[in-house]
């Protein structure tokens, strides 16, 4: 089994969210079942620093008009995978984020670069003689990603077989129409009769939508999210489209590599700690306090917010609970960034409660692994979340989340009750509506219990005792990339566009 992997990024050569620990974890696991797996990413000038037996692979020739486009080899530090950097220096070769310049400001020309990623894994896909190898399935990933189903679907002869895991449908990669030209796609896939079909959406072209559209099968993060975006809260404008492919739509709950994101062996901490040894989280604690000036005080409960500083993330309803929160007898800390005028808000915060709120803006690996072994409790809301890492590593610390009843949270953490925490199940808190009301009266639900240690210290421990290692999921993305090699698949033409039909005999996988 061949698979290559698409994504626009992949840790440690490229993060800015649980997208490059995904693009980083799944492929590692899949290798551990004996797939051939091979990752594609931008050439970001961070990847070509970290890459592992960096060499020139290939000239790609002329790419979307960038005529010295190549592809650099290499191997994936930490889980030896090899890796095909594609090197465009004018695409992706900027001082900057991923995304977005110095400023926060999306780049302008990201229609191009992310077809210019297209377009090389399609390549790879269809065949480069100089390399040698071709693959059996290419797995995409996010709006990034979406145009290369559609080119493989343009194109003639054999071709791969396509999956797209969307990983969080607020993301859609919309452009205007005027940069259509500029893609290297049929001008056709715009307009077709069809409303079903093609790129257009709501007057622009969206990349998200002709992952969905040509993809051969659709996943996304968690059973209940591939429920929930058939629905017109959840679909974000797509669920007419998602509805009609849900045959072809599955849920696989993401996974967490537990050789990073353990106390049992995480190297940031300046005590290891698990399940029998609980009790050492408290150096931690103290050790946290310390680093952010707040009080040394082990009794207090810390509550930790680590996330993006955005509407998914119910950052105002955190934001109006501060002051409720200020009042309390415990500690805040902050770990993320986003809005540049929540991140002041929070700032201001901190500023009229040294002693009680603690706020770091922006993103940093160390502190946040101590932040998790450190804290009592992670709030993590959401309006709607595909799946979630963040409370899941909390979990492991044995750092309790507060979550909203949707998506992945939903599936994966289990509220605190006398009845479940007298039969063992409970895992951290849960509330139904996105309002203060109902976080804060979650928040004092968690509070009251952290008075009651016996209590605690169950439900510590049936959190950190759960296994969302990846070997599950890894396993169910394998059986889908078998049912996708089983399937014949034939290519129409039809005038002067190419496009697939599956065949009638082709094995459907539910929406569950």
């Amino acid at each position: 089994m061949r698979v290559l992997f698409v994504s626009s990024e992949v840790y440690p050569l490229a993060k800015s969210g649980g997208l490059a620990d995904v693009s980083w974890a799944l492929p590692a696991a899949l290798a551990r079942l004996g797939v051939d797996v091979r990752l594609l990413i931008p050439g970001y000038p961070q990847a070509l620093d970290k890459i592992a037996g960096k060499h020139i692979q290939t000239d790609l020739g002329d790419l979307l008009g960038a005529e010295n486009a190549r592809l650099i080899a290499g191997r994936l530090p930490g889980a030896d995978l090899p890796v095909w950097l594609v090197d465009v220096p004018e695409l992706f070769r900027r001082e900057g984020g991923l995304y977005q310049d110095a400023d926060g400001r999306d780049w302008p020309d990201n229609a191009i670069r992310f077809a210019a990623l297209s377009h090389a894994g399609a390549r790879l896909g269809l065949g480069i003689p100089e390399i040698g190898w071709q693959p059996d399935i290419i797995h995409v990933n996010d709006w990034h990603t979406g145009l290369l189903p559609l080119i493989l679907a343009a194109s003639t002869g054999p071709r791969p077989a396509t999956l797209l895991t969307i990983h969080n449908m607020a993301f859609q990669g919309n452009f205007p129409a005027g940069i259509m030209p500029h893609l290297g796609i049929p001008g056709q896939r715009l307009h077709p009769e069809s409303l079903a079909d093609g790129l257009e959406f709501h007057g622009q072209i969206s990349f998200l939508k002709a992952g969905i559209r040509y993809s051969d099968r659709l996943a996304t993060v968690s059973p209940t999210y591939a429920k929930e975006i058939l629905s017109p809260e959840f679909g974000f404008g797509f669920e007419g489209l998602l509805q009609h492919r849900a045959k072809d739509l599955t849920g696989i709950l993401n996974g967490v590599d537990y050789g990073i994101w353990d106390p049992i062996n995480d190297l940031y901490l300046p005590r290891a700690y698990g399940p029998g040894t609980v009790s050492d989280k408290k150096i931690s604690k103290a050790k946290l306090q310390e680093e952010l000036r707040l009080p040394i005080v082990p009794d207090v409960p810390v509550i930790a917010f680590m996330s993006r500083l955005a509407h998914q993330k119910m950052v105002d309803i955190v934001l109006e609970a501060l002051p409720w929160i200020a009042g309390q007898a415990v500690q805040f800390v902050l770990l993320g960034e986003g809005d540049r005028d929540v991140e002041n808000a929070f700032r201001e915060m901190a500023h009229a409660h040294p002693e009680k709120i603690a706020v770091r803006i922006g993103y940093e690996e160390p502190l946040a692994h101590r932040l998790l072994a450190g804290a009592d409790i992670l709030l993590a809301p959401s309006r709607f979340e595909p799946c979630g890492l963040t409370h899941l590593y909390a979990a492991r610390y044995g750092t309790l989340p507060i979550v909203r009843r949707t998506g992945g949270l939903a599936d994966t953490v289990i509220d605190s009750s006398r009845q479940t925490i007298k039969n063992q199940s409970a895992t951290g808190f849960v509330f139904d509506d996105a309002t203060i009301t109902d976080m804060i009266t979650c928040l004092q639900s968690a509070l009251s219990l952290y008075s009651e240690p016996l209590a605690w210290r169950r439900i510590q421990l049936q959190a950190m005792k759960q296994d969302f290692g990846w070997a599950t999921s890894a396993q169910q993305y394998l059986t889908l990339y078998q049912s996708l090699t089983a399937q014949d698949k034939t290519i129409v033409r039809e005038s002067d566009d190419l496009i697939f039909a599956q065949s009638v005999g082709q094995v459907a996988i539910g929406g569950d």
